[in-house]
């Protein structure tokens, strides 16, 4: 039996057509479940099927005569929702010719055309970015917003946290996810009123929410593989991904530069390749790319603008998992729980039965 087909916005990426079809034409190999809906040039993307023969079975081009430019505000995407590759792609979720769709386009774009097209689920104010982070423990670490709501309040922090923790099930297999709130210190005094009403209302909700709540996370903390989830403002949440793929990238040059210096350290390369390489796999953004919007009653995947074909399989291969799995189902399950229970969180993030 195969899975809905994914809507591919052919057009959004650095490198358009050529990569998102490859990409599509890899996951297509890994994964012969996937069917696809490619959207965009018509012409262009039939030309590069060519170069696919085992997508070309798989797919439906539907063409599209425009596409969104990375510096395009939100706001003029929106009116061109209908006629753009990305507009479209959105578009074939909402009316059920595509279970989900992929682009690695305009991330503003993205995001208004998304929230316009599929509106926001029961009980979900705003959806926001997630994506997968690697670790040193056993298990990625699910991180959100990340760029979606620059300004949230404990309320929203908390339906991230619902929403972050039903993700974390799919990708982690854990029960219980463990979550923290990002802080600028882990005691309980840290932090904004925000944070503070926030880490109250999920102390008290934990147990219906099916979550061990552990107070908060700074940023360091990120890549100890101790907790599943981190929940953050996307304004905060953006620089700190930032942050640790520009270090990640700091240490992949640093180690390059390092083995180029000498004789002796080309030596010390070969002997340490195995180690090397490992973590090369490990710090490259292409091996966990795939964000996606939590809390619309669609899935919308966003690709890395910059990914390589091996990326865009990536993330297409999370998209089929969150399709698989029924993640918007399971979000909206939770928020029901919570409902049924008698929780209630104010505006302000307090809990009220």
């Amino acid at each position: 039996m195969s899975l809905p087909r994914i809507a591919v916005d052919a057009m959004g990426g650095d490198e358009g057509v050529r990569v998102m079809v490859e990409g599509a034409a890899l996951a297509r190999r890994r994964h012969e479940r996937f069917q696809f809906l490619l959207v965009g040039d018509e012409t262009r993307i039939k030309a590069a099927l060519d170069n696919h023969p085992n997508l070309r079975g798989a797919s439906e081009v539907l063409h599209a005569d425009d596409q969104i430019s990375d510096d395009e505000k939100p706001s003029q995407a929106m009116r061109r929702a209908k006629t753009t590759s990305m507009g479209m792609a959105i578009n074939a979720v909402k009316s059920g010719d595509a279970g989900a769709a992929v682009s690695g386009g305009n991330t503003g774009a993205l995001m208004a055309i998304a929230k316009i097209a599929l509106r926001t689920m029961p009980g979900i104010d705003r959806p926001a970015l997630a994506a997968l982070l690697p670790t040193l423990g056993d298990n990625d670490l699910v991180m959100l917003d990340l760029g979606a709501n620059t300004e949230c309040d404990s309320r929203n922090l908390v339906q991230f946290a619902v929403m972050g923790a039903a993700y974390s099930r799919v990708v982690t297999g854990r029960a219980v996810p463990r979550v923290r709130l990002l802080n600028i210190g882990t005691e309980e005094i840290k932090g904004t009123d925000s944070l503070q009403l926030a880490a109250a209302a999920l102390k008290s909700t934990a147990e219906e929410l099916s979550i061990s709540f552990d107070g908060y996370a700074e940023a360091n903390m990120l890549g100890n593989g101790n907790f599943d989830v981190v929940v953050t403002d996307g304004f905060s949440g953006n620089i700190a991904l930032k942050a640790v793929e520009g270090t990640a990238k700091f240490v992949a040059d640093l180690l390059k530069r390092s083995f180029r210096s000498s004789l002796r350290s080309k030596f010390g390369f070969l002997i340490s390749r195995p180690a090397t390489d490992l973590l090369r796999h490990h710090l490259d953004p292409n091996n966990h790319n795939g964000a996606v919007f939590l809390g619309l009653n669609g899935i919308v995947v966003k690709s890395h603008g910059g990914a390589s074909a091996a990326g865009v399989a990536n993330a297409v291969a999370v998209t089929a998992r969150l399709l698989e799995e029924n993640v918007t189902k399971r979000i909206n399950a939770d928020l029901e729980r919570v409902g049924t229970n008698g929780l209630h969180l104010s505006r302000n993030g307090a809990v009220s039965s």
